[in-house]
Order: C-alpha cells, then structure tokens, then sequence
C-alpha cells in the first residue's frame, strides 16, 4: 500500500496546491516560470516566487528529514547530468514550460498547447526510453 499510497498524496497536493494558486492569485504553478520570473530582472513580483522556491526545497529537505529515506546523491558522471539540465532547460524556454507546468496547471486549465505538450513529452519519453533500452542498451 505504501509504494501507491505516498505518490497518491503527493499528486493531491501537487493538485490542490497549483489549484489554490491559480484560485486565490491568478499566478500558475509552473516550476519553470515561477523560477525565471524570480531571476528576471524587470519583473516586480519576485517575493512570491521566491518563496515559493524556498519552500520547494524546505519541504524536500523535511520529507527527508521526516522520512529517515536517504537524500538522492549523484555519484558520477556529472558531465552527462549538467548536459541533460542544459538540455531540460532548453527545452523548457523553446517549450514555453516545463513538463509539470504543462502537465499539472495547463492540463488542468483546459489549454490546447499544454495538452499538446504534454502528450508530445510522453510520446517522446517512450521513444527515447525505447531506442536507449532496447537498441542502445542503456539503462537495461
């Protein structure tokens, strides 16, 4: 019950949380959005999104402190996880957001885009998976 449960919650309070956002202030819990109005340097809005940032990374911290489970640790090949963080982020500004920006708050307001986004993410997930796994036979 466990391995079902825990996600369970967090995909509820993920929901609720962009829901009660996009209720009480009009804003969209867009990670990638959130994160650039916060290091723009025009944009008046800064402290909310601070904040929000702040808490991201406050309640990881307590989920793990809670938990007792281990903090996720990158124990090689740091060229490969910089690379791949470039090319999220990449694809995050030419995509207009990212995949949970899409995925939970665009879905969610019934946008054409996100939810073309978001299955355009998927089916390229299982292609990649695909090719690197079965013909590549990384990750197997």
């Amino acid at each position: 019950m466990t391995h079902f449960f825990w996600p369970s919650v967090g995909g509820i309070l993920i929901g609720l949380s962009a829901t009660f956002l996009l209720l009480l202030t009009g804003r969209i819990a867009g990670i990638s959005g959130i994160v650039w109005g916060a290091i723009k340097p025009s944009d008046g809005d800064r402290v909310w999104r601070c904040l929000f940032i702040v808490g991201l990374l406050a309640g990881t911290w307590l989920y793990h402190a809670i938990s007792g489970n281990a903090y996720p640790i990158l124990e090689n090949n740091y060229v490969l996880a910089i690379s791949g963080g470039l090319l999220v982020g990449l694809g995050v500004k030419i995509g207009n957001g990212c995949t949970s920006g899409h995925g939970v708050c665009g879905i969610g307001r019934m946008s054409t885009r996100s939810i073309t986004s978001t299955l355009i993410f998927i089916a390229v997930a299982i292609v990649t998976v695909y090719l690197l796994r079965t013909l590549i036979g990384i990750g197997a």
